[in-house]
């Protein structure tokens, strides 16, 4: 197993390589925090193009059906019933309009959904977490020993940096 820079883990690595491994490291942050906004920005525009898509058959609907709707609506209702033709044309109508209303409502669904979608504001909010976090990053204090007892560590640490 080795780190991302090539080097094994466990071994010592030198501050240029933990700078290296760091940089590397945020640098594939920042993409994948963009490539994630690309992705929501991609759902909230299908919503969007969905929301559209219903309004316009709604008008459409309403628009081109009507005349020829009405017409066979109301001479089926009159043949059926035997009621006053005028009425007949009413029914037709108000059918049409039930009709175009449950697609608004559909258009209306969608649209709320495509508001309510904060994908980049939730990823800018992200990304200034992280770099919050790295601005307010300390060096770990390190506990002063004696020169005796200096660990072989540190001293490898310190022949490999010289």
């Amino acid at each position: 197993m080795s780190a991302p820079d090539g080097s094994p883990v466990g071994a010592e690595r030198s501050i240029g390589q933990l700078f290296a491994s760091a940089t590397t490291e945020l640098s594939a942050l920042v993409h994948d925090e963009i490539a994630l906004a690309k992705a929501q920005l991609k759902q909230d525009v299908k919503r969007g193009a969905v929301s559209g898509g219903a309004f316009t058959a709604a008008l459409v609907l309403l628009v081109f059906s009507l005349p020829m709707l009405n017409f066979a609506l109301a001479y089926g209702i009159r043949t059926w019933s035997g009621w006053n033709l005028a009425i007949c044309f009413v029914l037709s109508f108000a059918a049409n309009v039930v009709i175009a209303t449950l697609l608004a409502l559909i258009g209306l669904v969608f649209a709320k959904k495509a508001k309510k979608g904060q994908g980049p504001q939730k990823v800018a909010a992200s990304m200034k977490e992280t770099a919050g976090v790295l601005q307010n990053a300390k060096p770990h204090p390190r506990a002063e020993l004696p020169e005796d007892r200096a660990p072989a560590a540190i001293e490898t640490v310190a022949r490999s940096s010289s």
